[in-house]
């Protein structure tokens, strides 16, 4: 217990003697946690928006006015059995033709030119959703078979593909770009690490050698810049959780206008705070202590 004391002593007195640098450490640590967490929030960001725009992508069948109910029941069983199909819409005539007359109400000559037809010359509409955008061409592939096709009079798909590439190439560049930050922030923080133990050392080598000769064990001499590495780690990672949770309550009203689906980054990382700043924690202690010890062995020869 005397000795874990000296060593948490010893690791106080060597944070004071180089606070510059300590700060410098934990700052740039901040800085590295930050920017990796505004990779994930990114990351999530996209995830969202693409599945946001995948569930407004849909193929939409108008059907010819003289399909009957068998035709119409078996076309919609044969596009049911599509492994690639998640939901099919039936739109019967009526409806057809209410949604016609709501989306041209402000178009009285379209409104005057469908009475002159003295009747519905709509048929039914069938709309399919699928798992992915580029699963609408095999259906419509599938569907282009004489049995069916009779019914059939024309196919709509908003090709969405392109946006959706887009953005995900557009996610892409800046996973790229924020993971080369990172490992940018963590050299740094490496090589800061590394420079604080080695002044560290350097400037006590008449105390390490006194404590050698009193029979100081190498873990003695080692605990208190292991010790050094946690506390850089627990007060990183704290500023960090603070800072984050910040800045995420300022983003958060922005990102809520974008998704309908209250979809909020404050909640996301509220659900997975322990696994999200558990796996920072861990790799922050892990640069630290490795620098740390490099540092150790190369001054103190051990």
């Amino acid at each position: 217990m005397i000795a874990l004391l000296r060593i948490i002593k010893f690791a106080f007195q060597d944070i004071i003697r180089n606070l510059g640098l300590s700060v410098m450490t934990v700052f740039i640590l901040v800085i590295m946690l930050f920017s990796l967490n505004a990779l994930w929030s990114i990351d999530k960001l996209t995830t969202e928006a693409v599945q946001l725009a995948k569930a407004q992508v849909n193929m939409s069948l108008y059907l010819v006015s003289t399909i009957d109910e068998k035709g119409l029941g078996d076309l919609q069983a044969y596009i049911r059995s599509f492994p690639q199909v998640t939901g099919v819409k039936v739109l019967l005539r009526e409806q057809v033709l209410d949604i016609f007359k709501q989306r041209h109400e402000l178009s009285p000559e379209i409104l005057d030119a469908l009475k002159e037809l003295g009747g519905n010359p709509f048929g039914p509409t069938i709309i399919i959703q699928a798992r992915e955008p580029q699963d609408y061409k095999k259906i419509s592939e599938a569907l282009d078979v004489p049995e069916y096709q009779q019914f059939i009079e024309g196919k709509s798909f908003a090709e969405h593909e392109e946006a959706l590439t887009r953005i995900q190439n557009i996610t892409n560049r800046i996973e790229k770009i924020g993971l080369g930050l990172t490992v940018l922030f963590a050299l740094i923080a490496f090589l800061i690490i590394f420079n604080t133990v080695r002044v560290a050392i350097h400037s006590q080598r008449r105390e390490i050698s006194i404590k050698r000769l009193v029979g100081a064990s190498n873990w003695f001499i080692r605990g208190p810049y292991l010790l050094e590495a946690l506390i850089f780690t627990v007060v990183s990672v704290i500023i960090a959780i603070i800072c984050i949770r910040l800045a995420l309550q300022q983003v958060d009203p922005y990102v809520s206008v974008v998704f309908p689906n209250n979809f909020s980054l404050t909640k996301y990382y509220d659900s997975h705070k322990l696994y999200l700043f558990g796996i920072q924690a861990a790799a922050v202690l892990l640069l630290t202590i490795i620098s740390s010890s490099l540092a150790m062995r190369r001054q103190l020869k051990v």
